[in-house]
């Protein structure tokens, strides 16, 4: 087993799926939840997360091969959806008090925002594709892979189970200010995945 690449796949998943990143949007789209329905959103988006990836680690490349999908149209595409979801956290639109609507509800919270586009991020699922397409005839090499963004993926499950207490301590108004903040941020970096995208395309330097 090559070491050096197993740490040089950890670091790089850790940087795209970002557990620190995810947890103040957690914080966000759940301070409205009871404690079970927090950590039961938290679980179901680590296993959505876990079978996304799992499926563009074994399959992403053939798929946009197949259907004629450059990466950079899947990023550029990507960056718009997360553009959208950091408007929404901007607006504040993503809280309601009616515990019956989709925005309380644990099921839908795990699937988006948390699963997608925060942890199985677009980041996420092309790393997914470029760490296994140059072991696609190696599969002990692609579970290997998979196996390693699974860690990070127990590491943001641990992370999101420990914010309990401090969604208690800031309350509903501290986690209102860190959406609309993680709103701004996460804009930035929609913005920056399609410059890049462009920037790749065009062949033009980085900005």
């Amino acid at each position: 087993m090559d070491w050096s690449q197993r740490l040089q796949e950890f670091v790089t998943l850790w940087v795209v799926i970002d557990p620190l990143g995810t947890l103040p949007v957690f914080i966000a789209v759940t301070a409205v939840l009871d404690a079970a329905d927090r950590r039961k959103a938290a679980v179901l988006s680590v296993l959505v997360s876990f079978g996304i990836l799992v499926f563009f680690a074994l399959a992403g490349s053939w798929l946009l091969r197949s259907m004629g999908i450059s990466i950079d149209s899947f990023q550029i595409a990507g960056g718009i959806v997360l553009f959208l979801f950091a408007l929404t956290m901007i607006n504040g639109s993503g809280h309601s008090d009616a515990h019956t609507t989709p925005e309380t509800n644990p099921v839908e919270i795990a699937i988006y925002p948390l699963a997608i586009p925060s942890i199985a991020s677009p980041g996420a699922m092309l790393a997914a594709v470029v760490l296994t397409d140059d072991a696609r005839h190696d599969f002990p090499d692609r579970m290997m892979t998979i196996a390693t963004f699974s860690l990070v993926l127990v590491f943001t499950l641990g992370i999101m189970i420990a914010a309990g207490s401090l969604i208690r301590f800031i309350g509903q108004g501290g986690a209102s200010i860190i959406s609309r903040v993680m709103g701004m941020v996460l804009a930035a970096l929609a913005v920056d995945l399609v410059v890049n995208a462009l920037a790749n395309w065009l062949q033009l330097p980085p900005i």
